[in-house]
């Protein structure tokens, strides 16, 4: 490199860093008012005279490849299990960065958001056991268990830059953490288990990836085979196939740990960083964000979202116990868990706040974990074939999340440093 220019290359650099961060936040603040208002289209459109076209485009049947491996589905499934895992994909782009050299990098730290959701799945359910004795209503106890990551990653956004970034990364990874749980509970508690041909489908896929990385194969495109029998595998074995997208997130190079070597500079922040911005983490997140941002969260909002409230009772017995269940689940139960278990594990030193991570963020990323939506009203379907107890039940998720929502935004803004 000519002596010159290289003065100007860590500032070039820094630049690049810089106009990145900034197209990024500004894609997720555009992000978060675009998610409301797909839902409130939703919850609008699923609640007028038209309501019926509503049910009928979601319900409509789309096949895709031979029937054999993945049967017609309605489009609410491929929304719900094949756009999202691309979101997934995205988020456990994030996390693989982040463990590789970020905020989740420290044992400690990392520990924090799996000690936190385990309390935040135990504490709601133990209220909504409590407050509900009819046998019928207990089959829901893991309806407000559940975190939704897109609309609690869309909340948080709204919030804007004050915001320290370690705090999104908290809540990604409880959510992740949170939904694993989840879908454990369906195997196990509301269907026949987990399939083992689907288990060794998604294994087959995955050491293909990682045979395709010891090869140091660059292209994206190579792994989509692999990725796709990871996901298909995923669905076989009565898992929720978008964990696919988490777990092909975490296997991506966070470096260019293969291919062409970044040379080394005059300093030894620079290469590490230089690695990062041409990881094939990075180029991958940095080229799906702006479609997952505007294309598929809008329409997993507008596909999720729209909860029809006709036939609702919750005037009194079983249904204003469950409903009570469900609400004081997500909004009460949530955040204690998840803030209890968090001062309680940095107390013993067993984990450590992030860098820049205040107990009052604490407190906000407990209230957004409130938001279910969308894995709580499918717990919902799974659990209640009574029309009313259903109808109920999505409308506890509805409303709680909704004050989950609104409490953590107020938190957010208002609350002083502590």
């Amino acid at each position: 490199m000519n002596r010159s220019t290289a003065p100007h290359a860590p500032r070039h650099l820094t630049r690049h860093i810089l106009r990145r961060l900034e197209r990024f936040l500004s894609v997720e603040a555009a992000c978060g008012m675009i998610l409301l208002g797909a839902t409130a289209v939703a919850l609008l459109w699923a609640n007028s005279p038209w309501a019926h076209s509503y049910q009928v485009l979601w319900q409509a049947p789309l096949g895709l490849g031979r029937a054999a491996f993945v049967p017609a589905q309605p489009l609410h499934f491929w929304v719900n299990d094949g756009l999202m895992t691309i979101f997934f994909l995205v988020v456990g782009l994030e996390i693989r960065r982040e463990l590789h050299d970020g905020s989740l990098s420290d044992p400690r730290i990392a520990t924090l958001p799996i000690v936190s959701a385990i309390a935040g799945v135990i504490v709601p359910a133990l209220i909504y056991i409590v407050i509900n004795s009819d046998s019928a209503a207990r089959r829901g106890w893991a309806v407000p268990t559940a975190t939704d990551i897109a609309f609690g990653v869309g909340v948080l956004s709204l919030l804007g830059q004050g915001v320290p970034p370690a705090l999104r990364m908290l809540l990604l990874t409880l959510a992740i953490i949170d939904d694993i749980v989840a879908i454990l509970v369906i195997a196990f508690y509301y269907s026949n288990g987990i399939g083992a041909t689907g288990i060794l489908i998604a294994a087959s896929g995955v050491l293909a990836v990682l045979a395709l990385q010891r090869l140091g194969v660059r292209a994206a495109l190579a792994y989509g085979l692999p990725g796709l029998l990871v996901w298909v595998g995923m669905l076989r074995a009565g898992l929720h196939p978008t964990l696919a997208g988490v777990v092909l997130g975490l296997l991506t190079p966070a470096t260019t740990s293969f291919g062409r070597r970044t040379p080394p500079a005059a300093t030894g922040e620079l290469p590490r960083v230089e690695r990062e911005i041409h990881s094939p983490a990075a180029r991958v997140q940095t080229v799906l964000h702006p479609w997952v941002a505007y294309g598929i969260l809008p329409v997993f909002a507008l596909a999720n979202a729209g909860v029809s409230l006709k036939g609702l009772v919750v005037s009194a017995g079983v249904p204003f116990t469950l409903a009570s269940g469900v609400v004081l689940g997500l909004v009460l139960g949530k955040p204690v868990g998840i803030i209890l278990a968090a001062r309680i594990a940095v107390r013993l030193g067993l984990c450590a706040l992030p860098e820049g991570v205040a107990w009052r963020h604490i407190v906000v990323l407990g209230s957004l974990g409130g938001i279910g939506f969308t894995m709580s009203i499918f717990i919902a379907d799974l659990a209640f074939p009574d029309p009313v107890l259903l109808a109920t039940s999505k409308f506890g998720v509805l409303l709680a999340s909704t004050v989950a929502a609104v409490v953590g935004l107020v938190i957010g803004r208002s609350l002083p440093d502590r």
